[in-house]
């Protein structure tokens, strides 16, 4: 390395010191909210209306917002709602986008260009909610999980992105599964899905983060409070300023610590909450996208 270095000209210096000063600043940029809502959310809450959005340290110490979230029912209820239905819906939106993707890539599947056609046309027409809204209820389904779940369990565009990778999988890799006695369902779970890998991840994680960021359709059709997600908990909390669906009634009466907690420092804990889990998952899918997309088939 030192030995590279000393072969750089000086234009090349100055180039690799812009490029990691500008990575650096965009690294500073994005943690810095984060670590400023951390602190807020871990100071004491009597020193937190004096914080700036700058600071990244503490004022004092104090874990009352985060064990008054910790043990919120209602959170925690919303935490274990928003894990299943984006965990089912990320998964059932995976699986059915790579049957159908892989159905897409084949050039002699009938009617192939005009299913094509009208899956363009799911993306330019949306049918709005009202019509949604109906057809939910003659199914059935208002007030259910189901109602969230199925909402765009394919996706036009993730579907689109599948389908161009399939079709750049190798022919001679198909023709020769062929050769070996391999069925078509055979081709596409052997052969195809572990060239896919890395746009198997991507996708995923595109479901992931949509339907965990979904609230808008729970807030809609879920009126039972306790099947509600954390960010329908959120915005009842942070959009509406209902510091009693936190605190609750009766330490508000009587005045106890959970009361006097900072609004300020319960909001910033509460969207630390919602945004940890998506921090969390993006190290997991990190390693798929730096591998080859051919790589499966050099190990095979």
């Amino acid at each position: 390395m030192a030995a590279y270095n000393i072969r750089r000209t000086p234009l090349e210096r100055a180039e690799y010191a812009i490029i990691v000063s500008t990575l650096l600043f965009l690294v500073v940029l994005t943690v810095q909210p984060l670590l400023n809502l951390l602190a807020i959310s871990l100071s004491d809450p009597s020193k937190v209306a004096g914080m700036s959005g700058l600071t990244v340290l503490p004022n004092g110490f104090s874990t009352d917002v985060w064990s008054l979230l910790l043990n919120n029912p209602a959170v925690l209820r919303g935490v274990v709602n928003s894990i299943f239905i984006t965990l089912v819906s990320s998964f059932l939106g995976v699986v059915l986008t790579a049957l159908m993707a892989w159905a897409l890539s084949r050039p002699g599947l009938p009617g192939r260009r005009v299913i094509f056609v009208l899956l363009l046309v799911t993306i330019v027409f949306d049918p709005g909610i009202i019509p949604d809204y109906l057809v939910n209820k003659r199914l059935g389904l208002l007030d259910s999980y189901w109602s969230v779940i199925l909402f765009k369990l394919v996706n036009a565009w993730y579907l689109i992105i599948l389908i161009r990778f399939f079709e750049e999988v190798p022919k001679e890799l198909l023709e020769a599964s062929e050769l070996d006695g391999a069925n078509p369902f055979q081709i596409f779970w052997y052969v195809a899905l572990p060239l896919a890998k890395s746009a198997l991840a991507t996708i995923a994680l595109f479901y992931f983060v949509f339907h965990w960021n979904e609230f808008f359709r729970a807030m809609i059709y879920l009126n039972d409070q306790s099947k509600w997600p954390l960010q329908v908990v959120l915005r009842q909390f942070v959009v509406e300023g209902d510091k009693l669906a936190m605190v609750g009634v009766d330490n508000s009466n009587n005045y106890t610590g959970a009361s006097q907690i900072n609004i300020r420092a319960l909001k910033a804990g509460m969207i630390l909450l919602t945004i940890v889990p998506i921090l969390a998952i993006y190290p997991l899918i990190l390693k798929f996208f730096t591998k080859g997309t051919m790589s499966g088939a050099l190990k095979g």
